[in-house]
């Protein structure tokens, strides 16, 4: 179930997890029964960060000022709510920062979306709830990822990384290895799933075969009905343009390099049954990290993992924090 791409047993997880994943309902606000008695999702405050262009992103905070920082970034067509599950369980004993991506969320739509945009705007978000040299666990899913990947050389970014986590990514070739369709790898099913991803075409409301075709492509066979309805109604909110432009960006994704420069502690999580990031992208990101601590393939699963393994994702963070994130003396 795990494999390390840098295997030791000093290492927390370099040995494999005995987590199953969970069927824990995520929910856009009410905790759910497993959660009751927790933090609920209603954040502590809301600010807005300004990155470097002038865009606007809309912030959330829950849990304790004084606590241990947790940075969530969202991937592709997502938003804060996708993280529902681990912002309830972690806003208990952390201060949990979540971000909309610029046009996901509450966020406006820029007319700038590149990976360097990307980046510019986790170093705002880390400026605006961070303290000058205080750490953070960073833990990005999907475009989340990438968006980590992006701003692993950076100044601002290396200041307040004291581990990452890694849910569902890639670095490169994202569209040549996706398995969305079921054809031989090769130009055409390149071609073909580049036009998919990339469509213009509104996806409309939230239809069962709407929720058919997403768990199809981004979830595993055995996922509850209630995640799937819960991703979908947040996929589905996604502005069809925006949908479009991150298209093209993740089409053209080049962050090989950001892979060598993440130097921090990094544990990687990939689905076996991830069809957009297939779990060829985690295994090559967990081998060419500097500081791999493990990676943790999970039987079954697709790309959401963060809704679909929520206990164990939500266990890496809180590993992570526990050992590898300081608190500032005084905080």
């Amino acid at each position: 179930m795990t494999s390390s791409g840098k295997p030791s047993s000093a290492e927390p997880f370099g040995k494999p997890s005995s987590a199953e994943p969970s069927s824990a309902e995520p929910s856009s606000g009410k905790p759910s029964a497993k959660s009751s008695g927790k933090a609920s999702r209603v954040p502590s405050r809301e600010l807005t960060a300004v990155s470097a262009d002038g865009t606007v992103l809309h912030v959330e905070v829950h849990g304790p000022e004084t606590a241990p920082a947790v940075v969530l970034a969202h991937g592709w067509t997502c938003s804060t709510a996708f993280w529902a599950a681990q912002i309830r369980d972690l806003a208990a004993d952390h201060r949990v920062i979540a971000y909309d991506q610029r046009g996901h969320g509450r966020t406006l739509p820029s007319q700038a979306c590149s990976t360097d945009t990307l980046a510019d705007d986790l170093e705002a978000v880390l400026a605006a709830t961070l303290a000058p040299g205080e750490k953070a666990v960073i833990a990005g899913h999907s475009m989340g990822g990438m968006t980590v990947l992006a701003a692993a050389g950076r100044v601002a970014f290396q200041e307040h990384a004291a581990a990452v986590l890694l849910c569902s990514t890639g670095a490169s070739g994202l569209v040549a290895e996706s398995t969305v369709l079921p054809l031989r790898p090769g130009p055409l099913r390149t071609w073909l799933t580049g036009h998919i991803l990339g469509s213009r075409a509104p996806l409309g409301p939230v239809t069962p075969v709407a929720k058919r075709i997403l768990k199809y492509a981004t979830m595993g066979a055995g996922s509850a009905p209630p995640m799937v309805d819960a991703c979908a109604r947040i996929v589905h909110a996604c502005p069809r343009k925006v949908r479009h432009t991150w298209s093209h960006v993740l089409n053209l994704l080049d962050l090989d390099h950001g892979v060598r420069e993440l130097r921090v502690p990094t544990a990687v999580i990939v689905g076996s049954g991830d069809r957009l990031t297939p779990p060829v992208h985690a295994r090559r990101i967990a081998a060419a990290l500097p500081h791999c601590v493990g990676l943790t393939e999970l039987p079954g699963l697709g790309h959401m993992t963060p809704v679909e393994a929520p206990d164990l994702v939500t266990g890496r963070i809180r590993e992570l924090v526990t050992t590898y994130a300081q608190l500032k003396e005084g905080t």
